[in-house]
C-alpha cells in the first residue's frame, strides 16, 4: 500500500551550511492511509519545520517528501489539492462570522454555491459550532475558533490533514472535544499527521509516534512499544506509619531491585515485573503487620520515554 505521507532523508538548513546545525536533519517516516502519526518533541525540535516542508510552505534543502503520492517539490499544486493544514494559531477572519469564513474559503476552492451551503452546514454541525455560525468569530472561545479553523481546512475533503500543535492554548475540555472530532475524521478514512508537545495527546490519538529532538528522529513506534522501551513498571507502596519504612524497604528489596524511599510521603518505589510482584509484596507486608495506605503499579508513560531518550521533558525548549 502506498503511504499517504512519506518523508525520506528530509533536511532543512537555515543559515550557514558549514557551521549551523540543520533545523531538520535526515528525517524519514511513512504514514499509512487512515492512520495517525504523532510527531512528538519539545519546542525547537524541528516539528513545525518538517510540517512546513511536507505542506509545500518551505523547500527542503535535500531529501524527498510525498503527500497522497505527489512529490512536494515537483508537484506542489497536486499536494495542496490533496491536503489540509491547521496550524498553532487559528487563521480564520475574526471580523467575519463562522458561516462567512466558510463561504469565503469555499469560494477560493471553487466550490459551487449550492454545494458549499450544504457542505458548510454539515461541517458547522459536525464541529458543534452551528449555533454560533452567524456570530462574528472574535466572539468565539479559543476552542470554537480552533474547531472552525479545522472545519475550513476540510472544505475540499482532503484525504490528508496536517495538524501543527492544534490544541496549543486550549483548556482541557476544549482539547478533549477536539480529540473526539479528530477521532471521527480518522474513522472516516482521513490520514493525520499531528505534531504535539502534549504527551497525553500523542498517547490518545496516534497509531504511531516519531520522537524528534534537535532535528533528528531518536525513536519511533506505537505508544505501547515506546513505553515498553522505558523499562518495567514501578511498584509504589505508601505505608500508614513512617516508622514502618525501614521494614517495608527490606521487604521490597527481596524482589532484587533497588528501593527508593520518600520519607516525607511515607512512600517506597521499586521496579516490578508486573502484578505478580505486587501480590507478593502485598503478602509480605500483611504477614509483617505493616499497614498500607496504598499499593499499586505505575506504568511507564510517554513522559518517561521522552525523558529517558533526551534527558529533558517535552515542555523544555531546545536551543539552536
Amino acid at each position: 500500500m502506498t503511504p499517504a505521507i512519506e518523508a525520506v532523508d528530509l533536511v532543512k538548513q537555515f543559515g550557514d551550511i558549514a557551521s549551523d546545525r540543520p533545523a531538520v536533519d535526515g528525517v524519514s517516516f511513512a504514514v499509512e492511509p487512515g492512520t495517525v502519526l504523532g510527531l512528538l518533541g519539545p519546542n525547537g525540535a524541528g516539528k513545525t519545520t518538517t510540517v512546513r516542508m511536507m505542506t509545500t510552505l518551505t523547500l527542503p534543502t535535500s531529501g524527498t517528501a510525498r503527500v497522497a503520492g505527489y512529490d512536494v517539490v515537483r508537484e506542489p499544486d497536486k499536494v495542496r489539492r490533496n491536503m489540509g493544514l491547521t496550524g498553532q494559531v487559528a487563521t480564520v477572519d475574526e471580523l467575519l462570522t463562522g458561516r462567512e469564513n466558510i463561504r469565503m474559503i469555499g469560494g477560493l476552492y471553487g466550490i459551487r454555491r449550492k454545494e458549499l451551503a450544504r457542505l458548510g452546514d454539515q461541517l458547522l454541525e459536525q464541529f458543534s459550532i452551528a449555533d454560533a455560525a452567524d456570530r462574528v468569530v472574535k466572539s468565539y472561545s479559543g476552542g470554537m475558533r480552533r474547531r472552525l479553523d479545522l472545519a475550513v481546512s476540510l472544505l475540499a475533503s482532503p484525504p490528508v490533514l496536517f495538524l501543527d500543535e492544534p490544541t496549543t492554548g486550549l483548556d482541557p475540555r476544549s482539547r478533549s472535544d477536539l480529540w473526539e472530532v479528530l477521532r471521527g475524521l480518522v474513522q472516516g478514512g482521513t490520514t493525520l499527521l499531528l505534531t504535539t508537545q502534549y504527551l497525553e495527546e500523542a498517547d490518545q490519538l496516534a497509531d504511531n509516534i516519531v520522537v524528534i529532538d534537535k532535528g533528528r528522529i531518536i525513536a519511533e513506534g506505537s505508544p505501547l512499544q515506546l513505553k515498553q522501551q522505558a523499562g518495567n513498571a514501578s511498584l509504589v507502596v505508601t505505608v500508614s506509619n513512617a516508622d514502618d519504612l525501614p521494614a517495608a524497604e527490606a521487604l521490597l528489596g527481596k524482589t532484587g531491585t533497588e528501593v527508593f524511599v520518600d520519607a516525607g510521603a511515607r512512600q517506597l518505589t521499586s521496579a516490578a515485573d508486573g502484578l505478580a510482584d505486587m501480590v507478593r509484596v502485598a503478602g509480605w507486608l500483611r504477614d509483617s503487620d505493616i499497614d498500607v495506605d496504598d499499593i499499586g503499579l505505575s506504568r511507564p508513560s510517554l513522559d518517561d520515554v521522552f525523558l529517558s531518550l533526551t534527558g529533558h521533558r517535552t515542555e523544555e525548549e531546545v536551543g539552536p
